[in-house]
């Protein structure tokens, strides 16, 4: 299949949103502690109870206890180890363009992010898609539910939030300081969007690190030299910028904005108490502990399909929540 990717015009939407979902979490903690007990998310345990605990000596379990026992010790989790979809659903096409499953493993002190492209092909019902309609099809369960099916592991809990958010948390910060990697030259009369950015370290505001992490081309077809993947980069290394200036103790009076900020944005099936311990965790992590990667695939029309193989390397390196390693079986990856 050939690796080259479809251009398409540049949308509203942006596709990295979890170094903010993190600082949110973060701002959740620092404001809500008083009237919320901080605790680790609450996710219900479906191993408690199993074969793997009886009490029947393994000689004498026959072979449905066997098998169960097998089913269980598949499934057992790591402590302290949580995935969570963070989306962005405000793109202007109804969908949600940005779309990154959230690991955090608080054990081990990392929290690592992976975009999922939102041509990803999927099937809903019966019916072939691109990744980003499953939230058209059935909200944010839908999403979390498909892309569960497809890496072969659960999506805990969802984080929805509007891409003003984007802006709104650069601003806050006093701008962000960004090493722009390419000269960036376009010009969109349809959507009055016009990028102008010379490549080098600049001070950037809100509105400008839309723009930034928008560009996929200039006006005469130069740029990245394969769009998705070059801008995708850029978005990892620009929120890796935000967080390194925004998880530390000087925005500690800057709580009351962030909180506004998320109560304002985000819709999410966390709890005070957890998203308190979240951002915990979070602000203990650090930056240097937050990475990013792309779930890889190759662009043949009209769908992006993913690599099984190295898809599989991801999810047990980075994703995987359970003590076992996932098997190839476990993925359900479409071609």
């Amino acid at each position: 299949m050939s690796k080259k990717h479809r251009r398409r015009r540049i949308t509203v939407g942006q596709r990295c949103l979890m170094v903010l979902a993190a600082v949110l979490f973060v701002a959740v903690a620092l404001t809500c502690a008083y009237k919320a007990i901080v605790h680790p998310p609450q996710r219900e345990d479906k191993t408690a109870g199993s074969a793997a605990e009886s009490d029947v000596p393994y000689e004498e379990q026959d072979a449905d206890q066997l098998a169960l026992a097998a089913k269980a010790a598949h499934s057992a989790r790591k402590s302290d180890f949580y995935t969570i979809l963070v989306s962005g659903v405000d793109d202007g096409n109804g969908g949600s363009d940005t779309n990154i499953l959230v690991a955090v493993d608080a054990g081990a002190g990392q929290i690592y992010g992976v975009n999922i492209p939102r041509d990803t092909k999927i099937r809903v019902n019966g019916k072939n898609h691109k990744f980003n309609a499953a939230y058209n099809i059935g909200g944010m369960d839908q999403a979390a539910a498909t892309l569960s099916q497809q890496l072969g592991i659960p999506v805990d809990y969802t984080v929805e939030v509007s891409l003003k958010a984007f802006s709104a948390l650069v601003d806050a910060i006093g701008g962000v300081d960004f090493n722009i990697p390419i000269d960036m030259d376009y010009d969109d009369p349809y959507q009055d969007l016009s990028i102008h950015f010379r490549a080098g370290t600049q001070h950037l505001t809100g509105a400008e690190a839309l723009k930034v992490v928008r560009f996929r081309h200039n006006n005469d077809g130069s740029g990245y030299g394969s769009e998705d993947i070059g801008r995708m980069k850029t978005q990892q290394n620009f929120l890796k910028a935000v967080a390194q200036q925004t998880l530390r103790p000087a925005n500690l009076t800057k709580v009351s904005t962030f909180a506004k900020i998320f109560q304002k944005y985000v819709k999410t099936d966390l709890e005070l108490g957890e998203l308190a311990w979240l951002g915990q965790e979070a602000f203990t992590v650090g930056a240097a502990n937050i990475n990013f990667s792309t779930l890889p695939g190759e662009w043949t029309s009209p769908y992006i399909y993913l690599n099984a193989d190295e898809v599989l390397n991801i999810v047990n390196e980075h994703l995987n929540p359970y003590v076992e390693d996932r098997v190839p079986e476990d993925l359900n990856i479409l071609t």
